[in-house]
This record gives C-alpha cells, sequence and structure tokens, in this order.
C-alpha cells in the first residue's frame, strides 16, 4: 500500500491542502484496492488559513513515506520553515517522491530539489520563484511538471491535475478517470504538461452534451466527423462547436482526439496489443497517423510511452536514477 504524506506547517494554503486529502485520504473502496496509506505530518498543531490543524505524525516521518505532497506556502515573501525544508530534503534523499502543489515550488526549491530542473509554481509568482532561485528552469505557461521523482504544479485547479496524473501514475487511467468523476472535476485545460495528457472529464448531466459524450466514448474506433456529432446530438456544426466550447473548453474535434489519445493511453497501458491493432481501435486509421498525433499531444511515441508507464508503475519506479526506493 503506498504511503502518501502531507507535509504541513503554519502558513500553508488550505484549498491546497483540502485537496490533497481529498484525493489520497478518499475511499475508493471497491474501485482501487489498496488506495493510500495516507497522513498528514508536521509541527503538534498548525494553523491553515483560519483553521487549527492536528497532524497524525511530526515531520520526522516524511523520510519513510513513498510519496510527500507539499501544498501550497501562503508567504511566499519569506523563507519556508528550516524544519520543513530540512524534512522534504530528507524524504527526497530517502528515495521518496516530492510534490508541490501550487507555491509548495518554494519549498522544494529551497529544499534544492529543484535545481538543474524544469519546475513551475502559480503564474503571480513564477517570477519571484525564477529570480530567488535561478539554478531552477521556471515555466509559467503549464499546469504540472513531472521530473520523476519531483513534480511541480501550477495554481488551485492545476494541483487537482497534478494530483489525478499521481493517481493514474500508481493505480491507472480507470482509477483516475473514476476519482475525477467523483469530485466533479472540471474539463481538462488547454496548455496542460505535454508529457501526459489528460482526457477532459465531462461536465455532470444538465447540459446538452450529456447523451452526446458516451455515445461517441462507445465509437472512437469509427471515422466520426463533426458532422456526425452535430446530427447525433440533434444540432447544427455551429450550435455543437458554441456548446462544446461552453461545456469542455475546446471544439468537437480537438475534444474526439483527445478521446482518441486518452484511449490509445489506456490501451498501450493495459493490453499488449500492436500500435496497429491500437490505431484501429481508436480510429485512427494506421500506425502512422496514431504515432504523428500521439507524439505531437503527448510528446513521446507509443512505444516509448508504453514503456516509461510501466516502468513507472512497478514497486520503486518513484525513482529517476539518483535515489534508490527502500526495501520494507
Amino acid at each position: 500500500m503506498p504511503n502518501v504524506a502531507l507535509a504541513v506547517t503554519d502558513g500553508m494554503l488550505q484549498f491546497e491542502l483540502a485537496l490533497a486529502c481529498e484525493v489520497f485520504g478518499a475511499d475508493m473502496t471497491g474501485v482501487a484496492e489498496p488506495w493510500y496509506r495516507f497522513s498528514v505530518c508536521g509541527p503538534s498543531a498548525v494553523r491553515v488559513g483560519r483553521f487549527r490543524l492536528a497532524p497524525d505524525h511530526g515531520l520526522d516521518r516524511l523520510p519513510h513515506a513513498d510519496t510527500v505532497i507539499v501544498p501550497g506556502w501562503a508567504d511566499v515573501d519569506q523563507d519556508p520553515p528550516a524544519e520543513l525544508i530540512e524534512a522534504v530534503r530528507a524524504a527526497h534523499e530517502a528515495g521518496a517522491r516530492v510534490a508541490s502543489l501550487c507555491t509548495g515550488a518554494f519549498v522544494l526549491a529551497a529544499a534544492g530539489l529543484l535545481d538543474g530542473r524544469r519546475a513551475t509554481t502559480h503564474w503571480a509568482h513564477a517570477k519571484e520563484l525564477a529570480e530567488r532561485h535561478p539554478r531552477v528552469t521556471v515555466d509559467p505557461d503549464v499546469l504540472y511538471v513531472d521530473n520523476g521523482s519531483v513534480l511541480t504544479s501550477a495554481g488551485k485547479a492545476a494541483a487537482m491535475d497534478l494530483c489525478l496524473h499521481l493517481v493514474r501514475l500508481d493505480h491507472g487511467s480507470s482509477v483516475a478517470n473514476t476519482l475525477a468523476r467523483r469530485l466533479v472535476v472540471p474539463p481538462h485545460r488547454d496548455g496542460g504538461q505535454a508529457q501526459f495528457v489528460t482526457a477532459p472529464v465531462p461536465a455532470p448531466d444538465n447540459h446538452p452534451l450529456a447523451e452526446l459524450f458516451p455515445w461517441v466514448i462507445r465509437r472512437l474506433d469509427q471515422p466520426l466527423t463533426v458532422e456526425d456529432l452535430a446530427r447525433q446530438a440533434g444540432m447544427s456544426s455551429r450550435n455543437l462547436g458554441r456548446h462544446f466550447r461552453s461545456v469542455t473548453g475546446t471544439t468537437p474535434l480537438q475534444w474526439l482526439l483527445t478521446q482518441r489519445i486518452r484511449h490509445a493511453q489506456e490501451l498501450l497501458e493495459t493490453t499488449d496489443d500492436t500500435v496497429d491493432s491500437i490505431a484501429a481501435a481508436t480510429g485512427m486509421g494506421t500506425a502512422t497517423t496514431l504515432r504523428r498525433h500521439f507524439q505531437r499531444t503527448v510528446g513521446v511515441p507509443p512505444d516509448t510511452y508504453r514503456r516509461t508507464f510501466r516502468s513507472r508503475t512497478r514497486p520503486g519506479a518513484y525513482d529517476d536514477g539518483r535515489h534508490h526506493r527502500r526495501k520494507s
């Protein structure tokens, strides 16, 4: 059972903290078993916004975790507490995967974990992060950055994108998608992290496209067009486009392509099907077409993605080559 620890001290942002609790502390009985063994680690009592929080363990427990989550740090003008920095650094040196949400990147940077790496944070604080930590390559235009054993996210909703990305790496796409729907996550936004693409999650069922989405998902192996979708939805192509933009934040064709890529990822993760078979099953037609769209969208070829995903979901796969996972 993966051990996830949330590192907290006074001054953490309550939204990101609560978000991590909701994802990794969720009851997923019947969906993914075993789920995470989740705990909050910090001093005896911490203040988060207007609330007081009593952690389960002290910060000295962080090095025993498989994954450490660092929520947003509220006062970026001040250096994070030394005890937090030291504990996060010790956890990483012990082999833990460390992820920051929003301005939690300032904690990781102070611990030296981002030196020589690409990272992101809330766009409003990206310039300051870059100025204070010149050895970090700060990218303000992405939702999150995955460096293997060190991950960073942009602000607020992007923190959810990163948390679901971690769930997907650990438990697979089906579980991550189930959790996303339980949380009623809004659609994935364009401009996300290029290494992995997350499928847009349909909005609740009270919109004009509610019946169209599952109809399309069941027919991804077919050469669907915008006209096909519009005909099924009983509206003009122009009206369909307006509804798609409102509900998913993107166009019908882009949404359809994302579903095809997403399905291709699932097949690469869970089957030994050839790229040709997956191209047919996802409506891409040929392996060449699949490879072109997959490379452009995901950032790596299908074969490389399959090898990378499977190696990272094995026990100990949080290692980026610099650290070795402890044996229990």
